[in-house]
């Protein structure tokens, strides 16, 4: 799963997390609001909360946003 995280990705300080109970949806930009290349990290699904903890205990620090709605409590 990391070796699909490319450099551009590591740059990246805020995350948008869609939850769900079984898949998560990631989306990073940079400071100025700047999206990533579509393919790495731009719009990815995870499959799984371990894969999700893995993958932002190996970048830096950055803010994290998370869906807040009925499926929240998940």
């Amino acid at each position: 799963m990391l070796d699909k995280i490319s450099e551009a990705t590591l740059s990246l300080s805020i995350y948008g997390i869609d939850l769900a109970k079984h898949s998560f949806s990631i989306h990073g930009e940079d400071m100025a609001g700047k999206g990533t290349d579509p393919k790495p990290f731009s719009f990815y699904k995870f499959k799984g909360r371990s894969k999700v903890l893995v993958t932002f205990a190996n970048i830096p620090s950055a803010l994290i946003g998370i869906e807040a709605c009925g499926a929240s409590h998940y």
